[in-house]
């Protein structure tokens, strides 16, 4: 590259996305029309950016812009806190190490189909009383619930429509589940058409 970003830290070594990639090119083109890079360098990361196969591969590409231009830092812990209501994460969002989820009589929905995922294991420390923990997974989403105490509740956990896909995620979930349910499973897609979830403004999942 002309002027080659300077790599701050450790490359992921997660494979990237379709959607990741989207990002990064979209980041790109911002910080080109912003004149922090030249049209050269565009072209030269674009192209780069697009036969990227791994998540360092294109955090490399952003390393020197500022840190609004490229996909969101992951946290560390993410908490949640409700009662009587519902709270979700959903489209680009950035998957943390570890979430605290305390929920009363609300549902909470994880949808991961393009969520940005920097690390290979999430811990989702729950304590839930009469809701729904739903978690929309995608190929190579796994998710263990093993450690999860339930008291009156439910769970049920399908697997990704691509059982021989290259592990992404780990979700492992612990603590209590009262009165409520577990679910886990891949996007529904009708006769080819998107869920509500993929539409802007569409319903709640």
């Amino acid at each position: 590259m002309s002027a080659e970003p300077v790599r701050t830290d450790e490359p992921s070594g997660l494979r990237a996305s379709h959607a990741d990639r989207d990002r990064v090119v979209e980041a790109l083109t911002g910080a080109a029309g912003d004149g922090r890079i030249t049209a050269e360098e565009l072209d030269e990361r674009v192209e780069a950016a697009l036969t990227a196969r791994t998540l360092g591969e294109l955090a490399f590409l952003t390393a020197d812009l500022p840190e609004e231009a490229g996909p969101a830092p992951a946290k560390e812990v993410v908490r949640i806190e409700q009662q009587g209501s519902s709270a979700a994460r959903s489209g680009g969002w950035t998957v943390p190490r570890r979430m605290e989820i305390e929920s009363a009589w609300g549902d909470v929905t994880l949808d991961f189909s393009d969520a940005v995922i920097m690390y290979d294991t999430l811990r989702i420390d729950l304590d839930m009383r009469g809701g729904t923990l739903r978690l929309i997974t995608r190929p190579g989403v796994e998710v263990d619930a093993g450690s999860l105490v339930i008291d009156y509740g439910r769970t049920r956990v399908r697997p990704a429509s691509h059982p021989g896909a290259p592990a992404v995620l780990r979700v492992e979930i612990q603590g209590r589940l009262s009165l409520g349910q577990l679910q886990a499973r891949p996007r529904r897609r009708w006769f080819g058409r998107r869920t509500p979830a993929e539409v802007p403004g569409g319903a709640p999942l």
